[in-house]
């Protein structure tokens, strides 16, 4: 189990960035990975969990900001385990601690 994972278990979804591809765009559902098309800059997102496809194999459940249309009804999976379009290398978690904010 990696880190990410153990942190969603924990204190829940984490947000991330992501490199997004030309492709990408057309995502309609499936399993996402970057097969073709230029760098079109960076997104943010909120992981939310994480399945097995048997024939897609690892991914990342995600929460994307868009809209319900967009997608599998504004969610998306993404192929996990081997940092694809450099998501795993931009994961941010944090607990909010109320006693230090005031």
């Amino acid at each position: 189990m990696s880190v990410i994972q153990k942190e969603i278990m924990t204190n829940g979804p984490v947000e991330a960035a992501f490199n997004v591809y030309e492709d990408f765009m057309a995502y309609t559902g499936g399993v996402y990975y970057h097969q073709t098309g230029d760098f079109e800059g960076g997104h943010a997102i909120k992981i939310i969990g994480w399945g097995t496809d048997d024939t897609d194999g690892d991914y990342w459940i995600i929460a994307n900001s868009w809209n319900s249309h967009w997608g599998e009804n504004g969610f998306f999976r993404m192929k996990r385990g081997n940092n694809e379009c450099n998501i795993e290398a931009k994961v941010y978690a944090g607990e909010y601690d109320a006693e230090r904010s005031n």
